[in-house]
């Protein structure tokens, strides 16, 4: 749409409208918004009128803009127009959803009075308005703003100071679906815990986002950070915030929680207050998390490795996208989350894959489970637009619908002799309440409409006095006629009708001739109450027509109070039942997920990894999960396996580093990621892409692949190449898993070998971890002389005619040369720049090693030469090659050869 601007030059803005001079020149109305809008000025205000939410002031030029919606304006305030757009409110989700992926954070003002109460305070009363929620990324609930598979977090982070350093913790809610977590962290690991749970917003106190400590953490965020005054996150008020939010006088039943930890949980439920206004979202009771409880993956790692999106931000290709076999979207958040969060318990891991074994043993129970989980709804979200006061019709099917398929789904498992994780489940789905399931079938309809205000949603037989009211709304006619039939039989009348208009409403007329049978006693006069007389008819009625009048008129309404009274009667018995509720779900997505898993397995040939306390890491015939998907997909030939061991060797405990060296495009970046993606799976509790596996657990995982700048924060890509290995070589230690790739290559040839060079040697005698490190620089082979838990790999490659085939295979040794031209020529460069690139290489190679490039100056106009040639051979043969060509050798004098030479001499001067 075009964006019509308001004539005036300027908007006012908040605090202009806040002001007593425009107070005292507003219109009852817009005093209104104003006295609103002052309570609300971080907020895009919509403003409830009818059937649209309005904007004025500047809200409407921003939100016109962003929503390419219409601006218009709606008379004068304080000498100017005023800006105005609006929205309708049956599309409001669609416009939500817009401003909040656009960084917007809006206030939803409603009417909340009816009009005709406003209008008993005088006829120009304005109807009372407030804010009834603010719309927040974190806090979105409604199914169009939400997507299915992913979680939608509100993170707190609070700072607590004092002692030898200051205490951080995080704490995040999912209302959507009643998730509350919360964990310690620190400084160092910051960034990388908050990308982990991928907040959609973080509220940070003040005092905090200013921080100039912490503005690089926040710089990244950008606007998923939102400061917030620091009074939210007080600790000393944190536990009775807590307390009071779950009814509660103590929470020792709990757990144990640090101060910082209940500053943030109180932050982020304070928020929620906030942001719901009266209503409250069936939260679960906080959980903690330990950060020893999962593997670290720092945010270098997290992006390089493109587990839950690429590097572009697409879900496709990414191993998320790759391992993904759920079928619903309570499955699909736990397994973005459990790849999100890999464990280190090797008990708790084994018990996750224990569940994948089973189903792969147990193949018809597999079968009918996910045939089962298809039919599952997101009871959670459901469950929480309910308790919210904005759920419909369909969110108490849903419920009803997800019960069904949860007794279902424990029937299957009944009489089963289930693993661990899997027998959990099904103790979780037993324990729903079967009358809540039972209510809700007798109660709902088949078909349920989108609104409650819709009526509708109960079936038939549901409710007797419905039942009797529909029937009045809906068969109206017939019931009149039934009426109409009892009166002409009772007084003998034939002729006598029922008839209806706007001033009598309903009413019996007969003749004036018939009048007499229903006037000539007292017992007809008090039956039949005398309403008009016409010139050729006189009209009657009754008390019990009057009341079915009355009934008949009120039908509709009555039908809708009586529907809407035993939604709230549902919901409630549905809030009640929050927490089985919410248990049941989980089970769900966890036997979606252990499904999932276990048909990747099969589909995808993986195998049980043996996943333990040791520093072992040895695979065997490993695949990189997304690349062979993709090669299978586009019917290219089958991904090269590659084996991996970096376990220890002889007596020692740490692991081994493996050197790679190789041509480009060898293979040598998709052999570390698959990997580190393995080693990911395995701690997962997946099954893993490999013909055998051995993964001692591993604490940290660190990558360094691939090349990009930081230009916003004034980072080289050399630099970010050097902040990232900084953040390696600090913080690996014996039981980290370390992907390297080309480390110094940004700079200067020596400068980048030294750094390397020095890189192997410390991740050897400090770190002592288990590591794989590709490099171009070939000297760094000799290391292994030096180092005992060195080897050397190199990615196999063949020659034929000139040409270099890549094998895509890891074997021992070292590669001689890095066959960058043979790539560069592949990729298409000039057949002369390619050529020169030899001769230059070659002369490199021969020349003095202490300045090679001197000896090559003088022949720089030989590449000159080069051009011209290719140049000539682009354009055709000179006159000098044609005449060459026509010339008869052997028919030739000695004469005539000589003279043909001279005029060849003489036409090559010409050229």
């Amino acid at each position: 749409m075009t964006i019509n601007r308001a004539p005036s030059t300027e908007v006012l803005n908040a605090a202009e409208l806040v002001s007593e001079e425009s107070r005292a020149s507003a219109t009852p109305m817009m005093e209104q918004y104003i006295e609103i809008k002052a309570n609300n000025p971080d907020s895009l205000l919509f403003y409830r009128m009818g059937d649209f939410y309005e904007l004025f002031f500047e809200d409407a030029v921003d939100a016109s803009r962003a929503l390419g919606i219409t601006l218009t304006k709606r008379g004068q305030h304080m000498g100017q127009e005023i800006p105005m757009c609006g929205v309708p409110v049956h599309a409001a989700d669609d416009y939500l959803q817009k401003l909040i992926s656009l960084g917007f954070r809006v206030a939803v003002c409603e009417q909340v009075e009816d009009p005709a109460e406003a209008k008993k305070r005088g006829a120009k009363s304005v109807v009372r308005r407030d804010v009834v929620r603010l719309v927040t990324p974190g806090t979105l609930t409604e199914e169009k703003l939400l997507s299915p598979s992913e979680s939608n977090y509100l993170m707190a982070l609070s700072r607590i100071r004092g002692g030898a350093s200051p205490q951080l913790a995080l704490a995040w809610i999912d209302i959507s679906t009643g998730v509350f977590q919360l964990a310690e962290t620190e400084e160092a690991r910051l960034l990388a815990d908050i990308l982990r749970i991928d907040p959609r917003e973080l509220i940070v106190p003040d005092s905090i986002f200013f921080d100039p400590e912490l503005k690089p953490v926040f710089d990244v965020l950008g606007r998923v950070a939102v400061p917030q005054p620091a009074v939210l996150f007080d600790s000393a008020t944190a536990e009775n915030r807590l307390a009071r939010f779950f009814g509660v006088g103590t929470l020792d039943g709990f757990g144990s929680f640090t101060r910082a930890e209940l500053a943030a949980a109180a932050a982020a439920v304070a928020y929620v207050e906030k942001t719901q206004i009266a209503e409250r979202p069936p939260l679960g009771l906080p959980e903690r998390q330990s950060a020893a409880s999962t593997l670290f993956i720092d945010p270098a790692t997290r992006a390089n490795l493109e587990l839950v999106k690429t590097l572009s931000g697409d879900r496709n290709g990414s191993l998320l996208k790759a391992i993904d076999r759920t079928v619903t979207g309570g499955g699909a958040r736990l397994l973005a989350e459990r790849l999100m969060s890999p464990l280190t318990d090797p008990q708790e891991i084994a018990e996750r894959q224990d569940s994948i074994a089973f189903l792969l043993a147990e193949t018809t129970l597999a079968d009918r489970l996910r045939d089962a989980s298809k039919r599952v709804p997101d009871m959670p979200r459901a469950l929480s637009r309910l308790a919210l006061d904005r759920g419909g019709p369909r969110d108490l099917g849903a419920v009803r619908h997800g019960l069904e398929v949860a007794r279902d789904v424990a029937s299957l498992l009944s009489k089963q002799d289930l693993p661990a994780e899997l027998e959990g489940a099904y103790e979780d789905l037993v324990l729903l309440p079967a009358s809540l399931e039972g209510l809700l079938a007798a109660m709902l309809a088949d078909d349920l409409p989108l609104l409650k205000r819709d009526g509708g949603f109960l079936r038939e037989g549901a409710i007797a006095e419905l039942d009797e009211v529909r029937a009045l709304r809906d068969q109206s006619r017939r019931v009149i006629a039934g009426l109409q039939l009892q009166y002409a039989e009772e007084t003998g009348i034939r002729s006598l009708k029922i008839k209806h208009n706007n001033v009598l409403g309903y009413f019996i007329e007969v003749s004036a001739g018939n009048a007499g049978a229903m006037t000539d006693s007292d017992a007809a006069r008090s039956r039949f109450i005398h309403r008009q007389t016409m010139a050729s008819a006189m009209r009657f009625t009754t008390t019990e027509l009057a009341d079915l009048e009355s009934r008949i008129a009120n039908a509709a309404g009555q039908a809708l109070e009586i529907e809407l009274q035993a939604f709230d009667r549902m919901t409630a018995e549905i809030v009640a039942a929050a927490e089985p509720i919410k248990a049941a779900a989980r089970a769900l997505a966890v036997l979606d997920v252990a499904a999932g898993l276990a048909a990747l397995a099969e589909e995808q040939g993986y195998c049980r990894p043996i996943v333990d306390d040791s520093r072992m890491f040895a695979i065997t015939a490993g695949r990189h999960p997304v690349v062979e998907q993709a090669l299978r997909r586009q019917a290219l030939s089958p991904f090269i396996a590659n084996n991996c061991d970096l376990s220890p060797t002889g007596s020692g405990t740490n692991g081994a580093i493996w050197l790679l060296t190789g041509p480009n495009m060898g293979g040598k970046s998709t052999f570390l990621r698959q990997n580190a993606l393995i080693a990911i799976m395995a701690q997962m509790g997946s099954f893993v892409p490999a013909g055998s596996a051995h993964i001692g657990v591993v604490d940290r995982l660190f990558s360094r692949v691939g090349a990009s700048d930081d230009l916003a924060r004034g980072r080289s890509t050399f630099m970010v190449e050097m902040v990232e290995t900084a953040a390696i070589l600090n913080q690996a230690g014996d039981r980290s898993l370390v992907i390297l790739d080309e480390i110094g290559r940004g700079t200067a040839t020596f400068d980048g070998l030294s750094i390397a060079w020095a890189a192997v040697e410390h991740l050897h005698e400090v770190n002592r971890c288990r590591a794989l490190f590709a490099t171009h620089f070939h000297e760094l082979t000799a290391l292994s002389e030096k180092l005992d838990r060195l080897s050397n790999v190199t990615m196999r490659v063949k020659e034929w005619d000139g040409d270099v085939i890549f094998l895509h295979e890891v074997g021992p040794g070292a590669a001689d040369r890095s066959y960058g031209i043979q790539v560069a020529r592949l990729a298409g460069l000039p057949a002369s720049v390619v050529a020169r690139a030899r001769d230059v290489l070659t002369r490199l190679e021969d020349a003095d090693r202490k300045n090679p490039a001197s000896q090559l100056i003088d022949d720089l106009p030989l590449f000159q030469v080069a051009v011209r040639r290719e140049t000539a051979l682009r354009s055709g043969p000179s006159k000098v090659e044609e005449a060459v060509r026509v010339l008869d050798l052997d028919d030739m004098t000695p004469r005539a050869a000589l003279d043909a030479l001279y005029e060849l001499k003489k036409q090559l001067g010409k050229s």
